[in-house]
């Protein structure tokens, strides 16, 4: 594959990107890894400065950039919501156009999509999209990474099945890059719960070019064959309000063992992007079930800490894959 200069540009979508230019950066991450594991320290980014803007917290996200910039010389300012005056005193174009002046490159985790694109239209500088409401290509390039070591073919013939809520930020995310790298995926859930048709079409448009499958599906004897099981929480922050509804909807769709079986294969493997409702040990799910009645787990333990869980490799990739987007990006 020849070389691709991504020098300069943002990092906001998959959809962004060419299948090749995804693969490059695979790669990149691939080689980042081996470097680490090796103990080489890295000066790749000796000299620059970044932001990480948090408006939704994240422990994986945040380590991940923290990490990666550390590993390869770079510093590392963090703001929260608390911390920044964006869109409060002062407006989104006025922030962009400040950190544009003072930093290498900019993170920005929080809501809408249109937040990263103004940050990354008004700074000048590159600008990488750790989560908004629609999308999360970091975790997307982590998520192909751990599948490219863990499942012997090559993603062009990976069949992802998503199980859950088929219209959150992963779906999206995992419909952008199928698209562009011509796999089969098939969100598994409720009718109810379904991606925005304008972007479901776009998505297919794209496909096209690539010969990627995207379905979706509500009968769970209908999906067979699964080389990747995915699934991701069933509450997100700011939905606690409709949490009893949800949980009702989303239940059959809970992985448990049985569900595994039935639409796995002799090879497939359990991800999910973390953190995950597995077990009754966090504050969140045991007040839900002793307060509220409601079992707000997307997959059982013994899924989720099963020899076929990939999820704690899978949250490392993190680090590998962030720290190629901003070498690929500033470097």
């Amino acid at each position: 594959m020849m070389p691709v200069n991504f020098k300069g540009k943002s990092f906001l979508t998959l959809m962004d990107f060419t299948g090749d230019e995804i693969e490059y950066l695979l790669d990149m991450s691939a080689d980042l890894k081996s470097k680490k594991r090796m103990g080489a320290q890295g000066d790749l980014l000796k000299g620059k400065n970044i932001v990480v803007l948090f408006e939704k917290p994240s422990t994986r996200t945040r380590c991940a950039f923290e990490v990666a910039a550390y590993d390869e010389g770079a510093n590392v300012t963090y703001l929260d919501a608390a911390g920044s005056q964006m869109n409060k005193k002062e407006s989104l174009e006025d922030t962009a156009k400040v950190l544009g002046r003072y930093y290498d490159g900019i993170e920005y985790r929080g809501y809408g999509q249109e937040i990263v694109e103004q940050l990354a239209m008004h700074s000048g500088v590159p600008v990488w999209n750790g989560l908004t409401d629609t999308d999360h290509p970091t975790q997307l390039l982590a998520d192909l990474l751990t599948i490219r070591e863990k499942i012997d073919k090559p993603l062009k013939k990976t069949k992802v099945v998503f199980v859950g809520d088929t219209r959150n930020n992963m779906v999206y995310s995992w419909m952008f890059a199928c698209a562009k790298l011509g796999f089969h995926f098939i969100g598994l859930g409720p009718d109810a719960l379904r991606p925005d048709k304008a972007v479901y079409e776009k998505v297919l448009a794209e496909a096209k070019k690539s010969g990627a499958v995207i379905e979706f599906e509500s009968d769970i004897a209908k999906v067979s064959g699964a080389d990747v099981i995915y699934t991701d929480v069933w509450v997100s922050m700011g939905e606690e309000a409709q949490m009893a509804e949800r949980v009702a909807l989303l239940t059959p769709y809970r992985v448990t063992e049985e569900l595994f079986s039935k639409i796995a294969n002799d090879e497939s493997i359990f991800m999910h992007c973390l953190p995950s409702f597995h077990d009754f040990n966090t504050t969140v799910a045991k007040n839900a079930k002793e307060e509220l009645g409601l079992d707000i787990r997307e997959v059982t333990d013994d899924v989720f800490k099963s020899a076929k869980s990939v999820v704690f490799d899978e949250a490392e990739n993190r680090m590998h894959t962030i720290k190629a987007v901003m070498v690929a990006t500033m470097a």
